[in-house]
This record gives C-alpha cells, sequence and structure tokens, in this order.
C-alpha cells in the first residue's frame, strides 16, 4: 500500500525514529527531508540519518554529517564529508550497534569509483572502503558481530566481521550473488533474526535472505526503483520501502510503501556523538 503520497525523484533513506514512532525519509535530488505531513528543505543533497535522541538526528549531506534539530529545523556541522569534492555526494547510511555511524559517498552523476565508505565513531570519521561507485546496504547482524554493504554495479553484497567496536577485522566476503540477473542491490536492513532484506533497483521488491544470504522471500511494490527499506510501527512489523521516479512516469513512482508483515525488525540504533 502507498504509505505517502510525496513523489520523490529519489527517496532514501528510511528510518523509523524507536522514541517518536516515526517515519523520517529522504528525496535526495529534491534535497529535502520527508515525514508524514511535513518536509525541511536543505540547499544541498541529504540522504540518510541515524537518531540521537528524541528531537535530534544525524543527517549526512554531500559535505558533511550535521546534527539536526527536528522541532526547529536547525542544523550545524558534526564533521566534514568530502567537503572538498565537488563531485560527490552522500548516499546510504545507517546507525551501528555500537553508536557510530556508516555513511557512503558516490558521484553525484554516479562516476565510476568517485565514492567510499565511511564510519563515523567518538568523533572520528575514518574511510573504510574505497573505490566505491553506489554505496548501498549497510546495515548490521543484530549481535553487531557483522557489518553489510555493497557497490550496486557489481551486484554483490558483502558481509565482514567486526571487533568489539565495531570496526572491521577482515576483508568483506561475498554474502549475496545477485550477478546474473536483473536485480541491482540497493538499500538493505537486518530483521531482529538477522535476515537481510534488500531493496532492488528496477525490481519492484524487497527481498529477504536468510544467514546464508539464500533468498527465501519478496514483497513487491508498485515503485519499481524501489530504494531503501526500514521495518517501524509500533511492533516494528511494517515494512517501509521509499522510492524513485526519476527517469519513470506514472503516478506511483518516487512514492513511500509499507506493507504489514509477520517479521520483527530490529529497533534502530541511537547515534552516540
Amino acid at each position: 500500500m502507498i504509505y505517502d503520497e510525496n513523489q520523490c525523484q529519489l527517496g532514501e533513506g528510511p528510518l523509523w525514529h524507536p522514541l517518536r514512532k516515526q517515519l523520517f525519509w529522504f528525496d535526495i535530488l529534491g534535497q529535502r527531508l520527508h515525514t508524514r505531513g511535513h518536509h525541511w528543505q536543505f540547499d544541498t543533497y541529504v540522504s540518510a540519518a541515524g537518531w540521537i535522541d528524541s528531537d535530534t538526528l544525524l543527517v549526512a549531506s554531500a559535505q558533511a554529517l550535521n546534527k539536526f534539530t527536528i522541532s526547529t529545523g536547525a542544523h550545524e556541522t558534526v564533521c566534514e564529508l568530502e567537503a572538498d569534492n565537488i563531485v560527490t555526494r552522500s548516499n546510504d547510511g545507517r546507525a551501528d550497534p555500537f553508536g557510530g555511524f556508516w555513511i557512503g559517498t558516490m558521484g553525484i552523476n554516479a562516476e565510476d569509483g568517485a565514492g567510499a565508505i565511511y564510519r563515523f565513531y567518538k568523533g572520528e570519521l575514518r574511510q573504510l572502503y574505497a573505490p566505491i561507485t553506489i554505496s548501498n546496504a549497510i546495515c548490521f547482524s543484530p549481535d553487531g558481530k557483522t557489518a553489510y554493504f555493497t557497490d550496486t554495479p557489481t551486484q554483490q553484497i558483502m558481509r565482514v566481521a567486526l571487533d568489539s567496536e565495531g570496526w572491521p577485522v577482515s576483508d568483506p566476503v561475498l554474502h549475496i550473488d545477485l550477478q546474473g540477473t536483473s536485480f541491482r542491490p540497493d538499500g538493505a536492513v537486518i530483521d531482529a533474526n538477522g535476515n537481510l532484506w534488500n531493496a532492488q533497483w528496477g525490481g519492484g521488491r524487497v527481498a529477504g535472505y536468510d544467514l546464508k544470504g539464500q533468498f527465501f522471500e519478496s514483497f513487491s511494490f508498485a515503485g519499481c526503483q524501489s530504494s531503501c527499506p526500514a521495518f517501524g510501527g509500533d511492533d516494528l512489523t511494517t515494512l517501509f520501502c521509499t522510492s524513485a521516479a526519476v527517469g519513470l512516469d506514472g503516478p506511483e513512482q518516487g512514492k513511500t510503501f509499507a506493507v504489514e508483515t509477520n517479521i520483527l525488525g530490529q529497533k534502530e540504533h541511537q547515534v552516540i556523538l
């Protein structure tokens, strides 16, 4: 079903705020942060967020990670993010179980290898992986021992082991291989049982994969450029999915969707500055 009628050019980054019981998401190309019935306009690309407290988000923009106050719309820079690189913008991001925030960048025109994946933790922004063309699918296992990500054009979702502070301790290994299919992995989220749910650009679906990376179920949406899922609702069993209207016609493209499931999601982790 359609959750929100706003037609985003590039809907992304849905975040269910566990304290507010409220969904936030972005239109990257529209330079907006949305919630139901309201939006905030920025003067640059914004793409992903984590929650700091009941009235504050950490919002990733093309040049920085920003502390954003929901009640006033005020924002201030926490740290710069490729601020001297006019080619790139932020893309997919998510808070990890340790209070850190992983954020990917990419070329504004998807330039080959222009982006990277970073982690912000305890005041430090550290580059983890580069070069990356389209950073996506950043998510974390419930036990905090594994991170997942993809470079969308590779059609491969990778996993990497994490140490006791959430830093990678090994080389990434292949977790889900979509090569040879029409599915392009976009944003992803992990449920409470450790299954990975991946929005697949051009496929109009969010597909579920078990702990071994094997497909077992999918949910279809009218927005064929499905971009990122999130679990939310009072009991964390509602699956939300953003989509993108860019390059497409049709009244349902770019809208944000929701479906009730029997799957229990994880509560999104708090960002600790």
